[in-house]
């Protein structure tokens, strides 16, 4: 399948086109132009004598300048240096110049160049420049495919675009056409035969503009900046450069249209101001790293501030996974199983200033196991795990998962106090979802020139960062934030039988709302929030995880399915984290590096049982050592 043009990058100046090359025009619209605007083209040094006269004379009669006798090099020259001033001194510079052109470039360079430079047409503050443009602004095909009856269509443009606008006065555009193909015919470009099948169509260009600047603003934006890093801004906007980018069609017009759908539910729903409510969301595939959708306001349409790569907002919880991952590769000292206090804890600050972290229902839960306090995100157990494990240590994590932004290594980072943009969480949560391998997220697959030759691909490049022993670890209490935790509320849009993985965050006074997840094909991140940083009324269960759950049902066919690497091992344990079996009551089977499984029997197995699991054990050890 053709690839889908979404957008285009034009400079400055607003003016749009697509280079072409002389053998890519269909020799009807070259034969046309010249018929109506240059007949003797091929015969003159850049200025007419006889179009001169002519139009002196109509002048005369006029008593004003109402008619040029300008070539298509003077035409040129105009719309390259001049101003479209109408003076005798401005026409005595424009054939100096045209006699100077045409001295030093082939009549065919010429044409070629004002092929290209033609206005055409306007949308919006978009002018369209050149005929490969307006070829698709007004039949949505390239230039080489087009009829006679529309390449003459175009070239009646050059008269008045405003005034011939097919889509506004499509009978004055016909009527030009037809002059247009009845001057081909009289000077023998056009046998009469042709001429007389084109004129039978109408107008017969798309319903509707099919270039449009901006279909999906927040990707291209996206786009730009990562080709920044490789090319000038003015290469982009003036080498006719064919970028080839990840975008997912399907998924960004299905998640724009329940992303703005999702959050006017919010706002009704929460009482929240009217409009006040905004958002972003990235979407990326969960293998390779590939972006396939951008959103960056509550109106996806909109081209402005893209919150999804400038937003930059505390992420709360969403920082924990990185605490855990942390422990969770020290398997001497943490499992998942591994009891830890949830309980109040106080910090004097530098400003002397006590820090008082609370969990977000002012409750103190005691010894829990560290899965539990991941899943149901509690804050008091998380701080003394961050703190016995030192900040410094959970900020190096951090940056080993992506996050490029300067850390601050102070007690509140292990609560979230750092802000990032969507785009920097998809990047951190990207290399979880990738079991501990780092890949840049990518919205460009390749650019080629002008003529198709392949300039740059942008090829996949990952690297280990962390253990995946360790991060296997960490996505199994991820996806038991799914079934267990503070992200149960998915399954209420998502079949129960679907496996999940991914993290709520809230910050103070529900100022920002957060949700990163994936599913077994993509990895996606919500924040909803206020402008005005006001509170926004949601958590990340009930906000963003929402916007994340419609989604993710409506793109997602795979269900998580975590690569166990080979020395992960699963034991039962009870739910003190001693060692267990299945008929223990509420024992639970749980993954561990080797080695590092509870030693520590529960109660509910008898003295036989254990002689004889240790008895299999070292029997099982000797089998292996041979």
């Amino acid at each position: 399948l053709d690839p889908v043009q979404v957008g285009s990058f034009y400079p400055s100046h607003k003016e749009d086109r697509i280079l072409i090359r002389l053998d890519e025009v269909p020799r009807t619209l070259i034969d046309g132009l010249i018929s109506i605007e240059d007949r003797d083209f091929y015969h003159h040094y850049g200025v007419s004598v006889k179009s001169i006269l002519r139009a002196l004379w109509t002048n005369l009669k006029a008593g004003g300048v109402v008619q040029g006798g300008s070539t298509l090099t003077q035409q040129l020259i105009k719309n390259f240096y001049l101003t479209s001033e109408r003076s005798l001194w401005r026409k005595v510079k424009e054939a100096m110049m045209a006699l100077i052109i045409e001295f030093h470039f082939e009549k065919d360079e010429i044409l070629e160049a004002y092929l290209n430079e033609v206005f055409l047409g306007q949308d919006g503050e978009r002018s369209i420049n050149g005929f490969g443009m307006a070829s698709i602004f007004y039949f949505n095909k390239p230039l080489i495919e087009l009829k006679p009856h529309q390449t003459a269509l175009l070239v009646g443009l050059v008269k008045g675009p405003s005034y011939y606008d097919p889509r506004r006065h499509p009978d004055r555009a016909v009527k030009r056409r037809n002059l247009v193909l009845d001057e081909m015919h009289r000077l023998g470009f056009l046998p009469d035969q042709q001429r007389q099948m084109a004129k039978r169509f109408g107008v017969d260009i798309s319903p509707t503009k099919q270039v449009k600047s901006a279909r999906f603003p927040a990707f291209l934006d996206l786009v730009k900046r990562q080709l920044s890093r490789d090319y000038k801004d003015e290469d982009l906007r003036s080498e006719g450069l064919n970028i080839f980018s990840t975008l997912d069609y399907t998924i960004q017009t299905r998640a724009e249209n329940l992303f703005k759908k999702k959050l006017e539910t919010l706002n009704r729903q929460y009482g929240i101001e009217k409009g006040k409510l905004q958002g972003a969301m990235v979407i990326t595939r969960r293998e390779g790293g590939e972006i396939v959708a951008v959103i960056g306001d509550r109106n996806p349409s909109y081209n402005g501030f893209n919150r999804a790569l400038d937003a930059i907002r505390p992420i709360g919880s969403l920082v924990k996974p990185a605490v855990y991952l942390t422990a969770l590769s020290q398997p001497s000292k943490y499992t998942l199983t591994t009891l830890i206090d949830d309980k109040a804890i106080s910090l004097k600050q530098q400003s002397g200033a006590l820090w008082k972290p609370n969990n977000y229902d002012k409750v103190e839960h005691g010894s829990v196991p560290l899965h539990e306090a991941l899943a149901h995100s509690y804050n008091l157990a998380t701080v003394r795990l961050g703190l016995d494990l030192k900040v410094p240590n959970v900020k190096r994590t951090l940056e080993d998962l992506g996050v490029k932004r300067p850390i601050k290594p102070y007690p509140s980072l292990l609560l979230g106090a750092l802000p990032l943009a969507p785009i920097e969480v998809a990047q951190m949560y990207q290399t979880l979802a990738g079991e501990g391998f780092f890949t840049h997220l990518r919205a460009i697959q390749s650019v080629t020139s002008n003529d198709h030759t392949a300039l740059q691909r942008y090829a996949l490049r990952v690297r280990q960062v962390a253990s995946p022993e360790a991060v296997f670890l960490v996505n199994t209490g991820l996806q038991e934030v799914m079934t267990k935790g503070t992200g149960r509320s998915a399954y209420r849009q998502m079949s129960v039988n679907y496996k999940l993985a991914g993290k709520t965050g809230t910050t103070d006074d529900l100022r920002d709302s957060w949700f990163a997840g994936f599913s077994g094909d993509y990895l996606a991140v919500v924040w909803l929030g206020r402008d005005d940083n006001k509170p926004s009324k949601l958590t990340g269960a009930n906000g963003a995880l929402q916007v994340w759950s419609s989604v993710m049902k409506a793109i997602s066919k795979d269900s998580v399915q975590l690569t166990k690497p080979d020395n992960i091992e699963y034991e039962w344990v009870d739910p003190m984290g001693y060692r267990a079996n299945e008929f223990c009551v509420n024992a639970v089977q749980y993954p561990y590096i080797t080695g590092s499984a509870p030693t520590e029997y529960s109660p509910c197995i008898g003295t036989m049982e254990r002689t004889l699991e240790r008895a299999g054990n070292w029997f099982e050890s000797i089998i292996k050592g041979r």
